[in-house]
Formats: C-alpha cells, structure tokens, sequence
C-alpha cells in the first residue's frame, strides 16, 4: 500500500509503497476514502523538518531539554547517535480521515465489514491507503454523511472538546481568535450552542467565511471594530469566553484575550500559540485560563486508545470516541457545514506536491481533503447462504395415544413464556407441564407454582436425558437459542424454539448440521401469526391469485425502555434480528414462497428500517419496522395487492378482502389474538400424532437466512442475494 512519510532530518516527502498494517484483535483495518490536511498542525511540521538543525532546536525547546537528560544520562556519543537516528526516520503525517472497514479484529462487535467509518489518531488515522485503527478511535457515519465531509471528524472533536472546556451558556458572547480550520469550526459549534460569536483573523477572506458559518461579526484583530463590536454585544462589559484558534510565535492573541474578555471570564487555549500571560490584566481580571487537550479524555491515554477500555459515561460523559461520534452526528443533521472549508480536494498520488503547494503559498486554503482511489476491482454481490436441509434418516417419530399425555419441558421462564404460551398450555387436555429449567432457583420454583410443572430445575442436562419428556420449549435470551436447538435436537427432542433461531448464519448451520447428524427435524419456529384466525380466514377469502402481488407491512414497533435486554446488540443481535423473522415469515406465507433477495436501508442509527424482499414469481414484500412511530397507531397493518384483489389487516382487529365480493371481519371490537393458541395446538398435535410438523423445516431456515440478510444488506448497502444449495 501507499503511504505519505516525512524524513524530520532532511524534510522530504514522500509517498512510500510501505507493508499493509496486520488487523489486531480489538480494532479495525479501514481503507481510506478522503483524509484531512491539518493545514495547521500538519503544515507546522512540515515546516520544521525544512529548518537547519538549530531552527529546529529553537521551535522544539521541549525536545532540546530531553535530548540534554540524556546526555547527562548517556553521554554525548551515545545521544549523538540516539538523535540522528530517529531525525533520520521517515514519520507518518495525518490524523483526521474516513473510511470502510476492510477487516474486524477479534472483540469488535459495534461495526462490519463494509461500513463507514471516521477515524482519529496521529498514529491510527495517516494519510495512508490503510489504516489499523483501535477501537476507541473509530465512530460508525451516520447513514446519508459523505465521506469527504465525514473526514472532518476529527478536527472537528478537536473544536468540541475546545467548546466544551469553556463551558458556553445560551445567551453568552465569545471571542474566537484565529479562523483557520479549528477557528471556523469553533464559530459554527458555538452559533448551534445560541452563543454569539465575534471572531478575529488578519485574512478578511476567512472573517467573510466564517460570519456567512454564524459569526455575528468578525475582523482583523488591530481593528477598533472588534472592540467596538464587542462592546456592543456586551453592553462594555466583555466577552464571557475567549477560544485561542491561533498559532505562530506572536503574543498578541493572548494580549487581546485579556482585553476582550470580561472579569472571571474563561480564556481557553485550543492552538499552539505563544502564552505569555500578562500578569497584571490576567490578574486583576481574575481570568480563568483552560487548556483544551486534543479531541478529548482520553486523549494520550494508551489504556484508553489502545487497549479499548472506555471510561464510564457516568463519570466521564465526553470522551475523544463520543466527541467523535458528536461532531459525526451534528454534521449529518446539517447543525454544522464542513462543504464551505473544503478549498481543494487533491488525489492520493499527488500528496506530495499539494503540500509544497501549501508550504509555498501557492495553494491558500482552510481545508484540503486527499481522495483515495478506489478498491480494485469491483466488489462481489453480498450474499447470505440458505443451507440445504439434509435429514440422516433417523427413526419416524411413533404416535402417542389419546390417553398419553404429551410431556412437556420449559427452558426459560421469562415474560413472554409466562404471558403469551404458558397460560394456553397450562390447562389444555391432554398435555403435562413435566419441567421447567431457569438458570435462577427462585425464577424456576414460582414458574412450577404457577403453572403447575411436575418439576423445577437448573439442570438442563438432566432434562434432555430425560426420555420420557416429548417436546422442549426454548424460550430464553435471543443468544441461546441456536445452541440449546442444537443439543435439543441431538437428545432426541421435539422443539420448540421461539424467534430468532439463529443470530448468524453459522449458528443457522449449526442447528441443521444437527438435523442431519441426529436424523431429528422435529423443529418449530415461533412464528405465530400465520395462524392467527383474523389472518387465516383473510387469506382463505383472498383466494388464489393470478400473476404477482405487492405486499406493504408496517410494524409500529415503539420505544424500547431503557435497560432492555433488547438493546444489547452485541450479545443477543439487532432488535429486527429478534423479532423481524415473525413478519418475513408472514410475508412468504401469504405469498405462498420463500424469498429469494432482500435489500434493507435504514434512517441514522438503523432506528426505523425498510426492508423489501422479492420472491421467485416476481412478487415484493415490503416491510416498514419503525420504532418512532405514535404510539396510540396500531402496531401492525397489512396490505397485500394482486391483480383485481386487495387484502387489508388491522392490527389483528379487523381484516377486510376486496374482489369480486367485498368481505369485512366483524365490525365488534374482539382482542387480538396474534396465532399463540391455534400455533401451539398444531405443535402439540403433530408431536402426539408424530405427523409433518406445522411450518416445513425449509422455510423456517429461509425466513431465519432472510432475516441475517437485512443486517447484511444494511452494511453493505445493496441487495443481498440468498443463495440456495443446488
């Protein structure tokens, strides 16, 4: 790969064919599409390796005394040798830039392959094709952000945590000294803060920027203007804060800070300019005077940045990832506007000479972006395998007797098993509650209480020895149920599993690997409403079809509380992984197929998704599962359309069939019943009769592969195929 380098001890630069980064556990490799110029600090390095050897001593005091340590420590050859080594090392450049993942690292669940990300770091985020960068140091683009503008991300961390270390009130005024690219950015964060701002800068060019960015007025700083301005906006007493934007060896930005700003005001110091403080007016002002380290805590701190560990959002509500995120966030709701600072966009491949474009003065500019060329090759269509069913030819489930009871087990015991299945199965004829199995004593006795299992248990082993137990019921957390299926199956057992199966497309393989070492398809879904009545007796009116059919499905799925396990995507998946699978499976069963793609987009943070499936015959589904709906409107609404037929579902209240005769549900209002009851007895009936079980094992693993298949297509962007075995 390419990466741009500087040589400190001679000052050139290059653009170096350098080894791809290897992808460590616990971040990401990205490869680059825009990378930021920090016209600022990147130019002041540059700068400085061009200087003789003693102009680079006079710039870099701070390095001169560690060099003379060492020289007491180690003597003048040893140091001698110890210096010009590292001058003579190519450095990196770069620190702001955007980019796709190319490769996860083993601990990062937060981002896939495909997605875009900002990155951040003087060691991570180079002008570089690309880049390992930890986890603390990425932010997932929100969707709709262009890359270029999201290459900004962290510049613009850096202006934030500026804001955030002066601490602006509505209704405040500040000074912001200096508009290059940190000064502008400033004056926009503060303008969507409600504070008024007046900015400085000897290049009438960038005062005329940034007033068009929000700045209330801005001049040159030697103009009685800008005192004037801001003893208007004041009524004389002065600014409230003072950010220093500036750099340069100049100490008049600190000497008009103390001017300027208003007696216990905040001056916070943002660039690298010169500080020396007039004693006399800091002090009599009482000034408090900040300094804004980078983009924020965590800023230098390798347990932080490299080791990944985050700092509690309890005590540390503003670290340099969530500033990240922030300034990520305010840029796609059009709150900031990076466009107007991007003055040249320049290739890769011409790095070199755009900087000493810039050195020279020939290239004047606030911001320049290097755009990457794009990945060879054109990528390969996004697919998610449906695997083939294979059954070993295990032996035929033999039929129970009407005066044998069918034995039942439990494997969780939460909400939705004692809300919506328990209380149908508690008192059916013919059916025993034999064991119910929680991973908590108390939770396993007051299910036993109540519903009247035989037994209570912790022990799930002992349970699928058990052979005179029919059918297991696994109803616990979204990540368990792939294996606890999987060893079900292998023990012999009908189950039972509720939504999801699978949360991957492995875990998917390895329950019907399971099938087909055991020979045991006996395995149901918890996809109920198919069965509900409203719907069954919608689609017995609707009758056959001819040609294709459009159908529109919208979840009003609502706010989830805060602490719900369901919003623990790393372990237990995505909401729609968890509960999309009822409406897929929905979908096909009216449609009488299986999908054969999907394609999935999403509003910023995949809050609200659209997600339309197309079948074999040329039909669609489309599916709307939105989270930032009303509350009071119906959670689910059905339409299906085909030639001179309509079919409409409210909310499993009423249902309606147009056609040749109009039909209408029963206008009295009746509860709604989503299918639980007439699921569970067509389960219970094919375990006592060993009949074909309700829903064909090939469709629960379609509707299971379909709905992987939207995460997918949501990373990726484009329609995911879902490829069968031939």
């Amino acid at each position: 790969m390419k990466q741009v380098v500087q040589n400190y001890k001679s000052g050139e630069l290059a653009v170096l064919d350098v080894p791809v980064p290897g992808c460590k556990p616990g971040g990401v490799l990205v490869r680059s599409a825009y990378s930021l110029i920090s016209t600022g600090t990147e130019l002041m390095k540059v700068s400085e390796a061009g200087m003789s050897m003693v102009g680079k001593a006079r710039s870099r005091p701070d390095q001169v005394a560690k060099v003379m340590q060492s020289v007491a420590t180690n003597g003048v050859p040893a140091t001698y040798r110890k210096v010009m080594g590292k001058l003579d090392s190519y450095t990196p450049l770069g620190y702001s830039l955007c980019g796709v993942v190319e490769q996860v690292g083993t601990g990062i669940d937060d981002v896939a392959v495909g997605d875009l990300v900002a990155c951040a770091g003087n060691e991570h985020a180079l002008h570089a094709e690309l880049n390992w960068v930890p986890k603390n140091l990425y932010a997932r683009v929100p969707d709709g952000l262009a890359p270029r503008h999201a290459a900004f991300g962290t510049v613009g961390s850096i202006a934030m945590q500026g804001v955030r270390r002066g601490e602006p009130q509505l209704g405040d005024v500040a000074l912001v000294i200096g508009l290059g690219l940190i000064g502008q950015l400033v004056v926009q964060l503060l303008a969507a803060s409600g504070v008024r701002v007046v900015g400085v800068d000897p290049d009438p060019v960038r005062c005329e920027l940034a007033e068009r960015l929000g700045g209330a007025a801005c001049g040159d700083p030697a103009s009685a203007a800008v005192e004037a301005v801001v003893a208007e906006l004041t009524g004389g007493h002065g600014v409230d804060q003072v950010y220093l934007a500036a750099g340069g060896g100049s100490n008049q930005p600190v000497e008009l800070a103390a001017r300027l700003c208003r007696d216990r005001g905040r001056v916070v110091d943002i660039g690298k300019c010169r500080l020396d403080l007039p004693w006399n007016a800091y002090y009599e002002k009482e000034l408090d005077v900040r300094f804004s380290r980078s983009y924020g805590p965590g800023r230098y701190d390798p347990e932080y940045e490299l080791e990944g560990r985050d700092y509690p959002i309890g005590y540390v509500r503003w670290t340099e990832r969530r500033n990240l995120a922030c300034f990520l966030d305010l840029l796609a709701r059009g709150r900031v506007d990076v466009e107007p600072l991007v003055s040249h966009i320049a290739d890769f491949d011409d790095a070199v000479e755009t900087y000493q474009r810039l050195k020279d003065g020939d290239l004047k500019a606030v911001a320049v972006l290097f755009r990457y060329p794009e990945h060879a090759g054109e990528p390969e269509a996004p697919a998610v395998a449906v695997p083939a069913v294979r059954r070993s030819g295990g032996a035929p489930t033999p039929a129970r007797s009407a005066k044998t009871p069918v034995r039942l087990a439990f494997v969780g015991a939460g909400n939705y098993a004692t809300s919506m299945l328990l209380p149908h199965l508690a008192q059916r004829d013919g059916v025993e509650l034999s064991t119910v199995v929680t991973t908590t004593a108390l939770s396993a006795a007051n299910a036993k209480r109540k519903f009247g299992f035989a037994e209570a248990t912790t022990d799930l082993d002992a349970v699928l020895g058990d052979k005179s137990i029919d059918a297991v019921f696994v109803v616990t957390r979204h990540s368990s149920h792939a294996e606890l299926t999987r060893r079900a199956l292998l023990a012999g057992k009908t189950v039972f599993v509720e939504k999801p199966l699978a949360l991957t497309e492995d875990e998917l393989a390895g329950v019907l690997a399971a099938v087909e070492e055991s020979g045991n398809d006996r395995l149901q879904v918890g996809f109920n409403r198919r069965f509900a009545p409203l719907l069954q007796e919608a689609r017995k009116r609707f009758g056959a079809r001819t040609g294709p059919a459009s159908l529109r499905y919208l979840v009003n799925a609502g706010r989830l509380q805060h602490g719900s396990w369901y919003l623990q995507q790393g372990t237990e998946g995505s909401r729609f992984a968890g509960e999309g699978g009822h409406f897929i499976d929905t979908a096909s069963w009216l449609l009488g197929a299986d999908p054969v793609s999907v394609y999935a987009v999403a509003t910023s943070g995949n809050e609200d998704l659209q997600v339309v499936l197309h079948y074999p015959d040329g039909s669609t589904a489309t599916i709307s599962y939105v989270t930032t709906g009303a509350p009071s409107f119906p959670k689910e609404t059905l339409d299906l359309v085909a030639y001179n037929k309509a079919l409409r579902l409210d909310d499993f209240v009423r249902a309606s069939v147009y056609g040749r005769k109009r039909w209408v549900s029963s206008r009295l209002p009746k509860a709604r019943d989503k299918g639980q009851s007439a699921e569970l007895a067509a389960f219970i009936k094919a375990v006592r009769t060993g009949g074909p079980m309700p829903v064909p094992l090939e469709s629960l693993a379609a509707t299971t592969a379909a709905t992987l298949a939207v995460q997918a297509g949501l990373a990726g962007g484009a329609p995911v195929t879902l490829e069968r075995p031939r």
